[in-house]
């Protein structure tokens, strides 16, 4: 016996999962494509407040959770802004 071939329903479930794949790369790259946030200047030899050195710590956090920046200059920014915290 032969076999029927494939379907006209079959082939349109093909062509919409096609259609799926297409959209969610698009998105996908869209979403890659967005330019990562800069990371944070540093001001040197300010006295800067507790608040905004907390700030700088998250907002240097961000950069590097967006990847911005490699884990080194992190790491070496961030042991700077905590040599700046004074404990009273």
């Amino acid at each position: 016996m032969a076999s029927r071939g494939t379907t006209f329903a079959k082939l349109d479930r093909e062509r919409a999962r096609k259609a799926r794949a297409a959209e969610k790369r698009e998105r996908r790259f869209a979403a890659s494509a967005q330019a990562p946030a800069p990371a944070p200047e540093i001001p040197d030899g300010e006295e800067l407040s507790p608040a905004a050195l907390l700030q700088l710590v998250e907002d240097l956090h961000r950069a590097y959770d967006e990847g911005s920046m490699s884990f080194e200059d992190f790491e070496a920014r961030k042991t700077e802004l905590m040599a700046r915290i004074s404990v009273q």
